[in-house]
């Protein structure tokens, strides 16, 4: 039998739940390393190597940075199946398949982090069997795998409702021209793939222009390279409001925003993080955007559906039952609203309002004006129509050309006053005419102003 230490082996590896999506902190990763060769030949080792690391690469200024969160290293017992020649070596006969098992167990949790690649970086974990050869560059086989990290929204600093408010002057051509204001709230931070999140919110316009509310879901992408950060903003999802004109509000009572597919938060890792906000914002016309955020995080453990809202409800609960006796807590619970469909729509006045009053005096203490409240229901907003947004729009922007034309106006008959009142002041620097004794021309009672005669003319005088 020929060996032969040039030619390859084939060397292949294996996972042994190749269907799983991904493994966490303490799971076992296990799997075989096989290897077969069409002629015979030498081998002196077969080690697993598994690694993983995030690394950071700053293309323009030549920074990178890289951080180790998983090592392992493991020497495969090639004994076991295969003989050694006379100089220590092992034997791997051709035409046949030899399998080798290897396993270990991730690290606890808090050691490692999810797996990410984004544009200036990436997180990755792998696998790698390295088949060594007398004289020869050893060969290797790879293959990565996921990591992902639980994360629970369900933990209580995740579940407390996050809110702020904002505002902003608007000027027009340095003139101050009213302000805008956002206040937004909503009832957690923690969210997961396919939950809604409901907005309660607030918009005030009381500047000439109109302006268009919106929210968006945003993700913001941090690298780390040498003390120098780099960062990516990318807008996922968006809703938008109506349109608000100069002098009203509107509001946002539970506006929701689904949650698209995403990655979970990134917050473990040291040179890379993931960050996810919901963004509110005011559309100003000519003027910078008025951007209000709140910080979001996005788990992998759903909401378990106990709130905030209904945890403080529960704990006032509990402190009724522990000063009246054993009252359960779900008592508490506001029952559900009524449905709007049993509500009586007879919207017509049967009684009059004021009582008849001919403006005598009453001799009872309660006579005179009396207000009656008849049983009677709220007239229900009018149907939508676009034509009323259309004269809406047309109104303001109306109300816009005529305060630009006011504004020219007043700058016209400033540029008037300031030149008439440049001429007069050079007709009186001249001052009065005089003539050449230094008398001013016409300054006694009817005196008349000499006619000039050329040097030319002659004057006649008489005999």
């Amino acid at each position: 039998m020929v060996l032969s230490a040039s030619h390859k082996p084939k060397v292949s590896l294996h996972l042994s739940d190749p269907s799983r999506s991904f493994y966490s902190s303490g799971d076992k990763l296990s799997g075989s390393v096989q290897l077969q060769a069409a002629q015979p030949c030498r081998l002196t080792g077969l080690r697993v190597t598994a690694a993983g690391c995030a690394h950071v690469q700053h293309r323009k200024k030549n920074r990178s940075q890289e951080v180790e969160y998983l090592k392992y290293e493991e020497e495969l017992r090639l004994e076991e199946q295969l003989e050694k020649d006379s100089e220590g070596c092992f034997l791997l006969p051709a035409g046949k398949s030899f399998s080798f098992q290897f396993g270990f167990e991730l690290p606890p949790p808090g050691r490692l982090v999810s797996s990410y690649k984004g544009k200036f970086g990436y997180i990755r974990y792998y696998v790698r069997a390295e088949l060594d050869r007398p004289s020869h560059h050893a060969l290797h086989c790879e293959r990565e795998f996921e990591v992902e990290e639980p994360l629970d929204v369900n933990r209580p600093e995740l579940l407390a409702p996050a809110a702020c408010s904002k505002q902003k002057k608007v000027t027009c051509m340095f003139i101050p021209d009213g302000q805008v204001s956002i206040s937004a709230k909503i009832d957690r931070k923690g969210f997961c793939e396919g939950e809604d999140i409901s907005v309660n919110a607030k918009f005030e316009n009381t500047c000439s222009r109109i302006v268009v509310p919106k929210a968006a879901i945003v993700a913001k992408h941090s690298y780390v390279a040498d003390g120098h950060t780099k960062v990516s903003v990318q807008k996922l999802a968006a809703v938008r409001g109506n349109h608000i004109i100069s002098g009203m509000c509107d509001m946002w009572q539970g506006k929701t925003i689904r949650v698209p597919r995403l990655r979970p938060s990134l917050l473990g890792c040291d040179i890379i993080k993931v960050d996810y906000a919901l963004m509110i914002y005011l559309h100003i016309p000519g003027s910078e955007k008025l951007v209000l955020e709140l910080p979001l995080v996005i788990g992998t453990v759903p909401f378990s559906g106990v709130g905030s809202r209904t945890s403080s409800m529960s704990s006032g609960a509990g402190s009724l039952s522990s000063q009246g006796g054993s009252v359960s807590s779900w008592s508490s619970f506001p029952s559900a609203p009524p449905s709007y469909s049993n509500i009586h729509r007879d919207l017509r006045v049967r009684e009059p309002l004021l009582q008849d009053y001919d403006g005598a005096e009453d001799d009872e203490d309660d006579g005179g004006l009396v207000m009656r409240a008849p049983e009677m229901y709220l007239v229900p907003p009018p149907a939508y129509t676009e034509v009323q947004v259309q004269v809406q729009v047309l109104v303001q922007v109306l109300v816009q050309v005529q305060v630009l034309v006011q504004v020219l106006v007043l700058i016209l008959v400033l540029v008037l006053v300031q030149v008439s009142g440049g001429s007069k002041y050079s007709e009186k620097s001249r001052g009065p005419e005089t003539d050449p004794c230094g008398t001013p021309y016409g300054s006694g009672a009817g005196a008349l102003r000499p006619i000039p005669v050329e040097p030319h003319m002659a004057v006649e005088q008489g005999p």
